[in-house]
């Protein structure tokens, strides 16, 4: 390590410590809200030039038809379509796009098919394009509040055809409500965005493979860095973007990097997120700087994913229909069968999601089991990848670490306890939030810490984007058995480690997630997220 990255891995860990939640005080953040002056949610660019997308539940897409077979059929590897808008539109549709408008009284907002701290939705798309049908070769960004994409730069002639994805980051619009922890939350959305499209890509019979890049560079190539395309009226923080990730878009091949193109014309002036914000976060612009390296990919395990059988529920169903449940029914109980499924699902392996961000740092599964046909309530660790590896060896001397019998996860036991004191327990770890124990189990992600910050201050980002990545699959997952899940951004840290005596940094927990059955609140009205679209998700 340099002394650059020394320091920066320093500012690093300085940043996580002082973000973390505590039951004596909360992570900075903003003593007050005003709800009618809430960021933007959309950005446009002003005077580029835009091209409308098609839908992908149109009855004349090529992808309308196996939105409704049944989900699971995405593990058997689907034919690959050929490149065109309608492809495009639907890749876009189905995983950043809008997939209801919600209401109560004066109050409306957009559900997106990612799922996002706070519904903030930090998470900008683009698309790098070169010889598509119907597009220009150029940058174009998407415009998910009316399912299009407008041209920032255009290139100039010439090149070899590809098409690229990219992840941007407003960080604004996490701040503004979470403070310092913002940063946090906007890479755990971008490993949300991250499996949505490799979802998405995978109903096309696409590949997406992430691209080595540095963030700077990935910044200019994305126009981020023209500061005067971004004006300010009071903080130019409210405003700017963050380049996040670039991947490679494989239509019946292995995409390439990205080729440099010389850009002919920039068009556009970005709108304004925030015309008058009451707060500053200094720190997220210094973490940002400071985990700013390109990170290698990762090594995944070779095993490729065993085909579950038909869960009766369609692909349409469980893309279009993801919800974030904010209450569930706390009598529900999950079947042994469903549970150890999902179990099975969150290994890494050679499929999608996980081939999107190939990474083989540790993130094992603490679980508090409450209410699951045939497994005692209580404190349960999933370790996630080679045997013997991850937190097990450091719990090993605490806990008994036995395997549940009859299961074919790894799940191994730390403690049974009564229901009511587990119930506490979860509550209390969880920031007081009832959804951790009338779920049927909530789960905390423990991260190799100490040893990605060693190899690089970036691997920050990846550990978030990696949970983000394991957030979303258990949505999926949630909606594929008729339940919901819920991501869980607050909880007490130090208390989760006191809890199973990690008393330094090789292991933290970064990410939270609750699971069960929802109870819809009657009051909210639902409505198409596009004029003429279907309201509700396909049938298998």
């Amino acid at each position: 390590m340099t002394n650059e990255d020394v320091s920066a891995c320093s500012r690093v860990r300085d940043y996580h410590r002082r973000t973390i939640h505590r039951y004596a005080a909360y992570a900075a953040g903003p003593e007050t809200l005003d709800w009618d002056a809430q960021p933007s949610p959309f950005r446009h660019y002003e005077g580029a030039p835009r091209v409308a997308l098609p839908l992908a539940t149109d009855d004349d897409s090529p992808v309308a038809g196996r939105l409704r077979l049944d989900w699971r059929m995405l593990d058997t590897g689907l034919p690959p379509l050929p490149c065109t808008p309608s492809a495009l539109g639907a890749l876009l549709h189905l995983a950043l796009g809008l997939t209801a408008w919600k209401s109560t009284g004066p109050d409306r907002w957009a559900v997106r098919a990612n799922p996002s701290s706070g519904n903030l939705h930090p998470v900008e798309g683009w698309l790098f394009a070169v010889g598509v049908p119907g597009l220009d070769d150029g940058l174009w960004h998407y415009l998910p509040e009316v399912h299009a994409l407008e041209l920032r730069a255009a290139f100039e002639p010439g090149g070899a055809p590809g098409l690229h994805l990219a992840l941007s980051s407003v960080m604004w619009r996490e701040a503004w409500k979470y403070g310092e922890r913002a940063f946090r939350y906007c890479q755990l959305d971008v490993g949300h965005a991250t499996a949505a499209l490799r979802n998405a890509a995978a109903v096309l019979g696409w590949s997406l493979a992430v691209q080595p890049v540095r963030v700077d560079l990935l910044a200019a190539a994305l126009g981020l860095d023209r500061l005067p395309d971004f004006p300010a009226r009071r903080e130019q923080a409210t405003e700017v973007e963050e380049a996040e990730l670039l991947f490679g878009v494989g239509v019946g091949h292995v995409p390439g990097p990205l080729p440099v193109r010389t850009v002919e014309r920039w068009y556009g002036r970005a709108s304004t997120i925030d015309a008058h914000p009451m707060y500053r976060w200094p720190v997220i612009g210094d973490i940002a700087d400071a985990t700013r390296d390109a990170l290698p990919r990762g090594e995944l395990p070779a095993q490729a994913r065993e085909v579950a059988s038909p869960c009766g529920r369609s692909i349409g169903h469980v893309l279009l229909g993801r919800r974030s449940a904010q209450r569930f029914d706390g009598r529900h109980m999950m079947t042994r069968n469903d549970f150890d499924g999902v179990l099975q699902r969150m290994q890494p392996c050679r499929a999608a999601p996980w081939d999107a961000l190939p990474d083989d740092r540790r993130i094992d599964l603490l679980l508090f089991v409450h209410r699951v046909e045939g497994v005692a309530p209580g404190v349960y660790l999933l370790p996630r990848g080679p045997a013997g590896g991850g937190v097990l060896p450091l719990l090993a001397p605490l806990y008994p670490l036995t395997p549940v019998e009859g299961l074919r996860s790894d799940l191994r036991l730390l403690a049974t306890m009564a229901p009511p004191a587990l119930a506490r327990l979860a509550r209390s770890l969880h920031c007081h939030q009832d959804i951790a124990s009338t779920s049927c189990f909530a789960l905390g992600m423990l991260c190799e810490f100490d040893a990605a910050l060693d190899a690089s201050p970036a691997a920050y980002r990846a550990l978030h984007r990696q949970a983000g990545l394991i957030g979303q699959q258990l949505y999926t997952e949630a909606e594929a058995l008729g339940l919901r899940g819920t991501g869980i951004g607050c909880f007490f840290d130090d208390a989760v480690h006191e809890l199973l005596g990690l008393e330094d940094e090789r292991f933290r927990t970064i990410y939270h997630f609750t699971m069960g059955r929802a109870v819809d609140d009657a009051r909210i009205e639902t409505t198409p997220a596009y004029a003429g679209a279907e309201q509700e998700p396909m049938a298998a």
